[in-house]
């Protein structure tokens, strides 16, 4: 086997995937790492569906989605396979919440097709919900989902036909950065290349220690729950959208969740979970009480899946940063070094604009997408 790449990408995710798609695609030999299987569960990526949307509270958000939209569309045509299901999307909480009103603002500042509704109009478009008095509700056609575990493995599909390596199961002991060249070194073997692109998830705060940058991430436990009502038409995609509640004021956390599509179940889950310290520590385990501290926002907000058995639960890694921006950027030290990370449980509809940015840092110095608020500087004294 070569051991002399272009570029060598650590971690296969969501991120590293589509890194390795975009510089391959742009003619680069490319080697990618996984310590895992590929679409394994340990970390953030695996999965049936996650949110995609332009309803953001950051407008450059909103305006990087104009990008990414374009990008899903061009991967599911060259893949051939649907990765996108448009099922429209709500907002609501309190019509004073903070979050709720910058979302509003920020649709409306980036021309965003929306509708604010009535109380009157939200309930009677969506009985699955119930809508309190004093809530607003934000509709946005065009949100939907994205099938999460499909679009990873079409990334790799197509960085493997553009000739890229895969390794999975294979472990990074070492990184030694030269001045124009890395050398990676994992279970015992050599590799170098020229751009080093770092994509690991909850394991790139170790990892990039090595490079002698240390970043503020913080790994979370966050628990995915799937129900099955007993009227399972009425929460199907066909007939549901996806939804974010704006109520960590009354709960411990914001809530979301995705329609249930070929079987998949009604997700809902709390954004957040607890921090862990060492990933060695990580439970996988699911916990029944996360499941009864959703009950209360299910019986206030969706009633019929209240009561509804469960169907799945599940554990997944969220990597915050301070600010809950992205990591998006070259290394301070090294620029042929660059680093995706600290996704903050919101990155995923944006992966393979992740990937094409990343490649366009590491080859070009820059991206001419809005990375503003994905520098690492902001972390630098």
């Amino acid at each position: 086997m070569r051991n002399n790449y272009d570029a060598i990408v650590i971690g296969a995710g969501a991120m590293g995937s589509a890194a390795s798609y975009y510089m391959s695609k742009r003619g680069h030999s490319v080697l990618l790492l996984e310590q895992f299987e590929l679409d394994h569960r340990k970390g953030s990526s695996y999965g049936y569906s996650r949110i995609i949307r332009y309803s953001y509270d950051h407008l450059e958000y909103v305006e990087l989605m104009k990008d990414t939209f374009p990008l899903w569309f061009a991967l599911e045509q060259e893949l051939g396979e649907k990765l996108y299901f448009r099922t429209g999307g709500i907002d609501f909480g309190p019509i004073d919440d903070e979050t709720l009103q910058a979302t509003i603002k920020a649709v409306q500042a980036g021309g965003i097709s929306h509708e604010v509704l009535t109380l009157e109009d939200a309930n009677k478009r969506f009985p699955q919900f119930r809508f309190a008095d004093g809530f607003g509700v934000l509709f946005q056609p065009d949100s939907g989902f994205i099938r999460a575990s499909d679009s990873l493995r079409g990334h790799i599909k197509l960085a493997r036909r553009n000739g890229a390596v895969i390794q999975e199961r294979t472990s990074v002991d070492d990184i030694r950065v030269q001045n124009d060249s890395v050398e990676v070194i994992a279970d015992g073997q050599r590799h170098s290349a020229g751009k080093l692109i770092v994509t690991a998830g909850s394991w790139a705060r170790a990892l990039l220690r090595k490079t002698g940058l240390k970043l503020p991430l913080t790994p979370l436990r966050c628990q995915l729950n799937f129900f099955a009502p007993e009227d399972a038409a009425s929460f199907d995609s066909q007939r549901c959208p996806v939804w974010i509640a704006h109520v960590s004021r009354h709960f411990p956390e914001t809530v979301y969740g995705i329609p249930s599509h070929e079987g998949s179940g009604f997700k809902a889950a709390f954004h957040g979970g607890p921090a862990m310290r060492q990933l060695s520590e990580v439970d996988y385990s699911p916990d029944a009480s996360n499941v009864d501290l959703l009950r209360p926002f299910l019986r206030a907000h969706i009633p019929a899946v209240a009561s509804a058995p469960l169907r799945e639960s599940r554990i997944c890694l969220y990597t915050i940063t301070p600010d809950e921006h992205f990591i998006v950027d070259a290394h301070p030290a090294h620029k042929h070094v660059v680093i995706g990370a600290g996704f903050s449980g919101h990155g995923f509809k944006f992966s393979t604009m992740i990937g094409k940015m990343l490649t366009d840092i590491a080859l070009d110095g820059g991206t001419p997408h809005n990375d503003r608020l994905f520098k690492i500087s902001r972390f630098l004294d």
